[in-house]
C-alpha cells in the first residue's frame, strides 16, 4: 500500500556541543511533522467480535469519521464495515461483509447496498471486504491499485494465495443459516423438501399438502421467508449437491441424488450462485477421501 497510519516518536535529545569557531556548526534539519499531521493515504478498520453484537462506541465513529476525511481512501476488513456504516461512510454505497452478518448490516445501514456474496467491494475511494481472509484479497487489490499487476503477482506467489478468487462468498457458507419459518403451515413445507430433496416439488404439488392455491402458498413464501417455493427448493437441492459433491460423488450421480432435472439444470445453478462449475468447486473444496473407494 501507499502508506497508512504514522506514529509520531519522539527522538531522545543528543548531547549538547561546543561550536568550533573555525566550524559554524551546520543548520538542524526542520523536524518531521507529527503524526497527527499527517494524513494516511490508506484508512483501514479491523473488524472485532464485538460487532453486530454490540453498538459502535460514539468516541469510535467521531475517530472514524475525522480520519476518514483526512485519508485518499477509506476501507474496512469483515465486521470493520460497521463501523464505517455507523459514521454514515456507506451511505450512498456499495458494501460487503461477512455472509453471517451481511443482513444485520443490511438492516443498520438502509442506505447502502449490501451485496452479501461479494469478497470485496469498491465504491469510489471506499472499499469493504468479506471474512478475514477476503481482507487479502482487498490488500492484493489496494496493492495493484499502488503498484501494479506484476508486483501484485509477486506478492500474491509469496502468500500462496489466488491472485483473484473465482466464485463469492456463497462457496464457503454453512448451508441453510437463518431461523426456521414461524408458521407451522410454511415449516410443513420446509420440512418436507428437506427430508426429501430430490421428491416432486412442483408449486401445485406443494400447495397440494397444505390446502392451499400455488397464488396463496407464494405468497406466504414471500411473507415468510423472503423467497419463491421453486427458490427455497432450488436452495435445498443446491447444498444438497455442494454436500455430495464434498464426499467425492461424480457430477451425474449429484444431479440425480439432489433432485436437479439435469446435470446442466444444476450446473446453470452453481455458476449463478457461485460463478464456478461443480466440477471447479469440486477440484477446489471437495475431501481426499472419494465415496468410490468404499
Amino acid at each position: 500500500m501507499r502508506g497508512g497510519q504514522f506514529l509520531g516518536v519522539k527522538s531522545p535529545a543528543p548531547p549538547p556541543t561546543r561550536p568550533c569557531p573555525a566550524h559554524p556548526p551546520r543548520p538542524r534539519p526542520p523536524p518531521p511533522p507529527a503524526a497527527s499531521q499527517l494524513a494516511p493515504d490508506t484508512f483501514l478498520v479491523a473488524g472485532a467480535d464485538l460487532y453486530p453484537h454490540n453498538p459502535v462506541a460514539r468516541d469510535l465513529v467521531e475517530a472514524t469519521r475525522t480520519l476518514a476525511l483526512r485519508a485518499d481512501r477509506v476501507a474496512s476488513i469483515c465486521t470493520g464495515a460497521f463501523v464505517l456504516g455507523a459514521a454514515g461512510l456507506l451511505d450512498g454505497k456499495r458494501a460487503t461483509t461477512h455472509w453471517k452478518v451481511a443482513q444485520e448490516l443490511a438492516a443498520r445501514c438502509r442506505a447502502s447496498r449490501i451485496e452479501p456474496d461479494a469478497i470485496y467491494v469498491r465504491d469510489g475511494t471506499t472499499y469493504t471486504s468479506a471474512g478475514v481472509t477476503a481482507g487479502i484479497d482487498l490488500a492484493l487489490a489496494l496493492v495493484e491499485e499502488d503498484h501494479g499487476p506484476d508486483l501484485t503477482r509477486d506478492v500474491a506467489r509469496a502468500l500462496v494465495v489466488y491472485l483473484q478468487r473465482s466464485g463469492g462468498q456463497s462457496q464457503f457458507s454453512a448451508p441453510l443459516q437463518g431461523p426456521p419459518p414461524r408458521s407451522p403451515v410454511i415449516r410443513r413445507i420446509t420440512d418436507l423438501v428437506t427430508a426429501d430433496p430430490a421428491g416432486n416439488h412442483s408449486l401445485g404439488e406443494l400447495a397440494k399438502h397444505i390446502n392451499v392455491s400455488p397464488r396463496h402458498l407464494t405468497r406466504l413464501f414471500h411473507d415468510e421467508l423472503s423467497t419463491t417455493p421453486a427458490r427455497y427448493v432450488e436452495m435445498i437441492r443446491f447444498d444438497l449437491a455442494k454436500a455430495l459433491l464434498d464426499q467425492g460423488h461424480t457430477a451425474t450421480q449429484v444431479a440425480s441424488l439432489s433432485g436437479f432435472p439435469s446435470y446442466e439444470s444444476m450446473r446453470r445453478v452453481f455458476v449463478r450462485k457461485m460463478s464456478i462449475s461443480p466440477a471447479a468447486f469440486q477440484r477446489r473444496f471437495s475431501t481426499a477421501h472419494r465415496a468410490d473407494t468404499e
